[in-house]
């Protein structure tokens, strides 16, 4: 009897089987895809062949499905292959994805994560292992917050928040600079590297706020808004602000994807350059912004221009203007030495006196204009690093710890004369006790005598016989009793 091999439709092929008795076609209804064999004795399967059928069965009646469940006991090999489990609360299944670092959505699968995976039904046959076999995997939820997205662009872009013609140009050369991310994340530093590099005059001036979790999207917002208006929340003014964070997953981005984040950069005054991500990463808020940077590195050099840049261009263009003054004043003397030579040979010099005179005070009044606008230059860039220095975090901190110190010096001053002041009265009164006490008439040679309560005798009339008197003397006392 002949073989056949068929193919069932998802990549794979059937083993062999009989093409007359042992191969039926599918049904649809969706029953066995083999029958048993019509033969007078019943003829029994082997472990192998039972397994293939239901792993045949499987991959044709099953076939490629999305899967949804929480990942565990996740094991990445070396070479390549990732092993798994997907779970739910009723049940688990065993998974495989081959090739795993080429496959889309790799990076969602960790232990506890929640997945959705596309695969393929299947069955393990040295184990005997119902499992699935992975081909793409992403969070799970990720196509509910796609859909939000979209719906929230659609509305927006509505309303014409994204319209180009309510988008304010970016200021060539800004000042101070706002910046509202993560005081910790490692977006503050690129930004401020870049900034440094590239135009260390420039005054950053930083919002810290949450960019990720619940509740961060508000602080966004009121940060964009605050700056937005420096005067009224008492706040430095800026030039232009930079509004963003790293890279991430669409769930680690959401935060600028909020509609309060939208309309808190759609409204505020300032110029906003938006830097959320990687530059395959795109958020609401880059569609509102003026300006969408693909990284935050990227919006710190949209926002200033290159220091060095600027300074090879004016050198250039002096160098420029120096070649065509030169290259006119030497035409010019070429003409005046043609005209002395022709029909002025002989009064030229008188009639061009005042004309070279003119030149002659022209190019000097140019070089001294010339020499005067460099200077101008040079002294505003030296203004401007003196601002800056003075304005430098160090020397600012300095001042303060100069000022903390003079405040300490002059409160330990002033402790160390009130406790001088108290000892001095303090000493005062205790001359005035020794003088005016009990102690310094005993030691003139008075005694002082206590009646039977205690109280200090001041007449005999309030002694009566037989009462016990005390008598206190200077060192010590005696009892003495009252006769009739």
């Amino acid at each position: 009897m002949p073989w056949i091999r068929r193919s069932c439709g998802c990549g794979r092929s059937f083993d062999d089987f009989y093409l007359s008795k042992n191969f039926l076609s599918l049904s649809d209804s969706g029953v066995d895809l083999f029958s048993k064999p019509k033969t007078a004795e019943e003829k029994a399967l082997s472990v192998t062949q039972l397994l293939r059928r239901m792993k045949n069965l499987l991959e044709v009646q099953i076939g490629e499905i999305w899967v949804e469940g929480e990942v565990s006991n996740l094991k990445k090999q070396g070479s390549g292959h990732w092993y798994f489990s997907l779970k739910d609360a009723g049940a688990q299944i065993s998974c495989a994805m081959f090739g795993a670092r080429k496959r889309e959505g790799a990076e969602a699968l960790e232990d506890g994560a929640k997945v959705r995976v596309f695969a393929e039904a299947s069955v393990y046959e040295a184990r005997g292992q119902l499992q699935i076999i992975v081909q793409k995997a992403e969070r799970a939820g990720a196509g509910d917050l796609q859909a939000k997205f979209e719906a929230l662009k659609r509305k927006l872009h509505g309303e014409g928040l994204f319209d180009a013609d309510r988008k304010q140009a970016i200021p060539p050369f800004p000042q101070v600079i706002g910046i509202i991310t993560s005081g910790t994340g490692a977006a503050l530093q690129d930004i401020l590297n870049v900034l440094t590099r590239r135009a260390p005059w420039v005054q950053p001036v930083l919002y810290p706020v949450r960019v990720q979790g619940r509740g961060a999207e508000m602080e966004i917002a009121q940060a964009i808004a605050k700056l937005g208006e420096p005067e009224k929340f008492g706040c430095p003014r800026c030039d232009v602000l930079i509004v963003g964070r790293g890279g991430g997953s669409i769930e680690d981005l959401w935060n600028f994807n909020e509609e309060v984040v939208a309309r808190a950069i759609a409204a505020c005054p300032i110029p906003i350059i938006s830097a959320v991500g990687h530059e395959i990463d795109f958020t609401i808020a880059d569609f509102v912004a003026d300006l969408r940077a693909p990284t935050p590195s990227a919006a710190a050099e949209l926002a200033v221009s290159d220091g060095g840049e600027l300074i090879a261009r004016l050198a250039q263009i002096r160098r420029r203007m120096n070649r065509a003054t030169r290259e006119r004043l030497t035409r010019s003397q070429l003409a005046v030495e043609a005209l002395k030579r022709g029909v002025l040979q002989r009064d030229g010099d008188k009639l061009l006196r005042e004309a070279l005179l003119r030149t002659d005070y022209a190019r000097t009044r140019w070089i001294q204009a010339t020499r005067a606008s460099l200077d101008a230059c040079a002294m505003r860039l030296k203004e401007a690093r003196t601002h800056h220095q003075a304005f430098h975090p160090a020397s600012v901190l300095e001042r303060r710890v100069e000022a903390v110190a003079n405040l300490r010096a002059r409160f330990e001053k002033s402790g160390q004369n009130g406790i001088d002041q108290k000892a001095e009265h303090l000493a005062r009164l205790g001359g005035l006790l020794r003088t005016l006490g009990p102690v310094s008439a005993f030691q003139r040679g008075f005694s002082i005598t206590l009646g039977p309560s205690g109280k200090i005798v001041t007449s005999a009339a309030a002694l009566k016989a037989g009462d016990v008197m005390r008598t206190k003397f200077a060192d010590g006392e005696t009892l003495s009793t009252v006769n009739p």
